[in-house]
């Protein structure tokens, strides 16, 4: 495609690469996008711009010990790549995975690493968007007519750790997972962790052999899933013979259904839900663990995100002495520990700060539109892609009770066709825009709190873009409602603007 490029700026940078489509990140939802687009828009050039030095996202990032998903493969792996191994697997096997699929479809010649992205400006008048970055320090500009981001929704390079009282006191080592140090030792060291979703999770049954001890020290319970690390249905196929390609999506299929299944039952019946995760506890911890203090949240299951252990291993751990779990106040660190606020301590030699991150949105990328900062929480959301007044750009941001990789495919799917559609029209520009019918519509926050709080959320509310109240202009986070109503959507809406 012929496209115009943008007008000079008088900024030193060599020349501009332009591009019909630019995919921002490279992580699991970059690379389901590269091969989407390379698939279902054969005829677009398109480039992924990558900030780290290799592909992954997250699972090139986080290297703390044990680190592996929480959602199991089958659906966290992509639809179109069959996932053979274990269900819950560790970063090096995903990262096999998705070099696989980069390897295979050639998807390397696409990615450009080294990409840190500092601005991103929309011309009306070129019908681009150009985009600013720094590789090895020295600027460089691409144009591009639609911008994909796929970026993820978390600084990679800045972590979350609360300001506690007296931390400068403490002499051991203060620690996030997301900056896990290669030189750390940790054998024979009393560890104190600070948290309890699936970061501490996964952590500590991980540490707990090699450490003195290791305590999960918890401010609240979070409720935990637990389960073999295998499936069932999965395995029996292959006993079978049946082909992999057929097996990954049967069981995709199956598993899909059976966590609707549950995900509504913590809406219909949530004491029934409630009761099924304490009695999966209760039976590895044994009938005289105070299961009401440690591991009985006061919200509603699936409020928060529900960490799976596989053959249930923190709770082995904590069963058989080497963890501990202590749900109570922080108040104050000191020179050897964490003094609680119950009036006990905590002797520590590592203390790691489990603590979640921040929210990053759109890449924290300075965005403007024909001269104009744009703020994202003035937009409103188009099914969670797209924005009002934000021309020729759509955002992946996945699933929080399902598997993100399944989002991505679906918004990887609608993005192709509105592009395919707007060469049918002939249109270079589009846009959603509120209907006639929408005006005075009630704006919601991006997801409602109700719904679904965890802490990166809440602290980052305010950052996102709005939802409406009605279908259309909401984010849903719903894969069961959301698989057949994306594929549904009619690109000749009246909220569908082009030009």
């Amino acid at each position: 495609m012929n496209v115009m490029a943008p007008k000079a700026r008088p900024e030193t940078h060599t020349a501009v690469e332009v591009f019909d489509m630019l995919v921002v990140g490279a992580g699991i939802s970059g690379i389901g996008a590269a091969y989407h687009l390379q698939q279902q828009c054969p005829g677009k050039s398109f480039a992924v711009l990558e900030a780290q030095d290799g592909f992954g996202g997250t699972w090139r990032t986080h290297r703390y010990p044990g680190v592996r998903s929480d959602s199991d493969l089958y659906t966290f792996g992509y639809r179109f790549k069959p996932w053979t191994g274990a269900p819950i697997a560790t970063a090096d096997k995903i990262q096999g995975y998705l070099g696989e699929v980069v390897a295979e479809n050639g998807l390397d010649a696409h990615i450009r690493y080294g990409h840190h992205i500092t601005a991103a400006s929309w011309s009306t008048a070129d019908a681009l968007w150009t985009i600013d970055a720094l590789a090895g320090g020295r600027p460089v500009r691409f144009a591009a007519r639609f911008l994909y981001m796929c970026q993820g929704y978390y600084r990679h390079a800045e972590p979350y750790t609360p300001d506690w009282p007296g931390m400068p006191d403490f002499q051991g080592r203060i620690i996030h997972p997301q900056t896990w140090p290669e030189d750390l030792d940790y054998a024979d060291k009393a560890v104190v962790v600070i948290g309890s979703g699936a970061t501490a999770a996964t952590l500590i049954p991980a540490m707990a052999g090699t450490t003195r001890h290791i305590t999960m020290l918890q401010r609240s319970p979070t409720f935990f899933r637990t389960g073999r690390n295998a499936i069932a249905l999965a395995d029996e196929l292959r006993d079978l013979g049946v082909d992999e390609a057929w097996i990954h999506e049967i069981t995709r299929r199956r598993i899909m259904r059976d966590s609707d299944t549950f995900t509504r039952q913590t809406f219909e019946d949530p004491a029934a839900a409630r009761q099924v995760l304490l009695d999966a506890a209760r039976a590895h911890l044994g009938p005289d663990f105070d299961i009401d203090t440690h591991f009985t949240p006061t919200y509603r299951p699936w409020r928060q995100r529900i960490a799976f252990l596989p053959d249930g291993d923190l709770f082995k751990a904590i069963a058989a002495g080497s963890a501990s779990v202590v749900t109570d106040g922080i108040e104050r660190f000191d020179a050897t520990g964490i003094q609680l606020a119950s009036g006990k301590h905590l002797d520590a030699d590592i203390i790691v700060t489990a603590t979640g991150f921040h929210l990053s949105v759109l890449g924290d990328i300075a965005f403007t539109v024909d001269g104009v900062p744009l703020d994202f929480a003035d937009t409103v959301t188009y099914g969670g892609m797209m924005f009002t007044g934000v021309p020729n750009l759509a955002w992946v941001f996945g699933y929080l009770r399902a598997s993100w990789t399944l989002r991505a495919d679906l918004v990887a799917d609608f993005v192709c066709r509105l592009v395919n559609h707007m060469d049918a029209r002939q249109a270079r520009i589009v846009r959603v825009a509120l209907r006639p019918e929408d005006e005075g519509m009630e704006l919601l926050p991006w997801i409602d709190p109700e719904n679904f709080n965890p802490g990166y959320l809440q602290r980052g509310l305010h950052l996102l873009p709005k939802c409406g109240d009605k279908p259309e202009w909401a984010h849903t986070q719903d894969h069961w409602l959301e698989k057949d109503t994306l594929p549904a959507i009619d690109l000749e809406d009246a909220a569908f603007r082009y030009s």
